[in-house]
């Protein structure tokens, strides 16, 4: 079953995000806890919605997503930001489900994309994303400024501390 996260779900879904970022080898980059991810969720603006995977009262499986705007298009898009099944269910639909809900969500909203990126070296969710029709974007370079390169561009201030 898929349904929306609830505030209930925080503490399991900062679990998967845990458990995402072990999978990603980046374990030591996770900043994130329960306070931040349900102010990001449920917070009086919030800026990441979620979708939970169950199997009976269990949540096996997660997207985290958020709106984006394109210009060129004039309409809303969502990206996914993660997605993410246990590995005791993986192969049984679960991550397809996931995508699949926030597909017509994106429907639903008059979005025009559902975009996400994917590890390079991922090559089980490379060959996922192809078997549904996803298209990989290879003229387009993500860039990113974090951590301290981004406090010293905008000028040594941190945002939201």
């Amino acid at each position: 079953m898929i349904r929306p996260a609830s505030r209930h779900d925080v503490p399991v879904l900062v679990e998967l995000v845990r458990e995402l970022a072990t999978y990603e080898r980046a374990s030591e980059e996770v900043e994130i806890d329960e306070i931040s991810l349900e102010r990001a969720l449920f917070g009086p603006e919030p800026s990441a919605f979620a979708l939970v995977a169950t199997s009976g009262d269990s949540v096996i499986g997660m997207a985290i997503y958020y709106r984006s705007f394109s210009t060129w298009t004039g309409r809303p898009g969502i990206y996914l930001e993660d997605l993410y099944v246990r590995p005791a269910h993986r192969g049984l639909g679960v991550g397809k489900a996931l995508l699949t809900c926030l597909a017509q969500r994106a429907l639903e909203d008059g979005c025009r994309r559902l975009e996400w990126s994917v590890l390079d070296w991922n090559k089980p969710a490379i060959a996922f994303y192809e078997s549904i029709g996803a298209v990989a974007t290879d003229d387009w370079t993500r860039y990113r400024l974090s951590g301290s390169v981004l406090r010293d561009f905008a000028g040594g201030q941190d945002a939201g501390e």
